[in-house]
């Protein structure tokens, strides 16, 4: 399932928790940040450039890559 990329995703960022990994640090690298909140998608972005742009994984898709990673 490809993600999507949201054309309001400015308008989530106000309503959302967003977060990054706790292996990030203030000096940047290269992050993307995920947030809670949505009801049925995970939104994430670029850590360095948030308004470029959010890409809206459907949740079970999500899960699937997580448990991959796993």
């Amino acid at each position: 399932m490809s993600p999507m990329r949201d054309p309001r995703s400015a308008d989530l960022a106000p309503n959302l928790h967003w977060r990054k990994s706790s292996y990030s640090n203030q000096d940047g690298g290269d992050c993307v940040e995920v947030a809670d909140g949505h009801p049925t998608h995970i939104p994430v972005r670029d850590s360095k450039s948030p308004a470029t742009g959010t890409l809206l994984f459907p949740a079970p898709a999500w899960q699937a890559f997580l448990t991959t990673l796993r």
